[in-house]
């Protein structure tokens, strides 16, 4: 059976909800990856009232959609996250803002309850972000003590633990993005905060090849090494282009800058060898989501959403139910 395709919401989410649905319908998607970004999903509401729920599930079936994940990216950012500038005010109710604690508490409140919105909503994944209070201690200058950043995984732990136990609670798994900016961003800090949490089942990831290329991480080997723990994918592409000016932290450019040193690509327009991927999931046996998370400032979206559907199509393949010289043997 093949892996369902899916879109994630966050790119789009300026568009009307039923905008965005007959889009992802036209394309060919069998389902959203719904975030709480445009006002698609009120977790908190999702938690409580099984009527919403079951009408946000209604209005999916109108266009022969589904889900099979929901996204809470934004409260997660808010529960370890400095919250000490203006960036984040934005990701909370307005009368949070320039409030860390109170931006903080408002994040886990809503983590939690993403929890009991997922079982209502008949998913098992929430993917999302943790934030990190050590991200700007990312370069060791002025000198970084190692007991500040053991620290910083036992905050998260602090924090994450009791969201976790919600998850425990009912049946949900949380799957953190692999991410700058959040607890785990590569292959070696993704082990640390798997073992800051106990190895508990209900933390695992959100595989996004792209966060880990530009980065110059092997996303496969990635998939090796937690072959157990993804939970939900992320179709994403990008593109390195250092030409001897460029830099590999971007320079302060905003993407889409042709100067950046890498920047993201529409899925099959970059440089990941994605059937290296589709390859390890068949080993893993990975049969979740293909989530196409679109980002491509060089392209129009609603093409690249359709382009993006019909990639991942092509490219999921399952595996062999016998070896190519199987015949020969009869």
């Amino acid at each position: 059976m093949a892996r369902p395709v899916t879109l994630f919401t966050a790119q789009f989410s300026d568009l009307p909800f039923d905008e965005l649905c007959a889009l992802a319908s036209d394309c060919g998607y069998d389902g959203l990856e719904l975030a709480t970004f445009g006002g698609y999903l009120d977790i908190e509401k999702a938690a409580k009232s099984a009527k919403y729920c079951d009408t946000l599930l209604k209005k999916l079936d109108k266009y022969g959609l589904k889900l099979w994940a929901i996204s809470n990216h934004f409260a997660g950012q808010l529960v370890c996250d400095l919250n000490c500038d203006a960036r984040s005010d934005g990701f909370a109710p307005a009368q949070y803002a320039g409030n860390a604690e109170a931006k903080r508490a408002w994040g886990i409140r809503c983590m939690k309850a993403s929890a009991k919105a997922a079982r209502n909503l008949g998913v098992d994944v929430v993917t999302g972000f943790t934030g990190s209070p050590i991200w700007h201690l990312f370069y060791s200058f002025p000198p970084v003590d190692p007991g500040d950043i053991e620290n910083g995984y036992r905050y998260f732990a602090e924090k994450f633990n009791p969201i976790l136990d919600e998850y425990e609670k009912h049946g949900i798994r949380f799957a953190l993005e692999v991410h700058p900016t959040e607890i785990a961003f590569d292959l070696f800090s993704a082990e640390r905060a798997l073992e800051a949490v106990g190895g508990r089942k209900e933390f695992g990831f959100n595989f996004d090849p792209s966060h880990l290329f530009w980065q110059g991480v092997d996303p496969v080997k990635f998939i090796k090494r937690f072959p157990d723990r993804i939970y939900h994918c992320h179709i994403e592409d990008a593109a390195v282009e250092l030409d001897g000016e460029s830099g590999i932290l971007a320079s302060h450019l905003n993407f889409g800058d042709p100067r950046r040193g890498w920047d993201f690509r529409s899925p099959g327009h970059g440089q990941i060898d994605f059937e290296a991927i589709i390859r390890t999931f068949n080993q893993i046996g990975y049969a979740g989501p293909l989530s196409v998370e679109w980002e491509d400032c060089g392209m129009d979206r609603k093409f690249g959403a359709r382009d993006a559907c019909s990639f991942v199509r092509e490219l999921d393949f399952q595996p062999s139910q016998q070896s190519f010289d199987g015949v020969f043997k009869r």
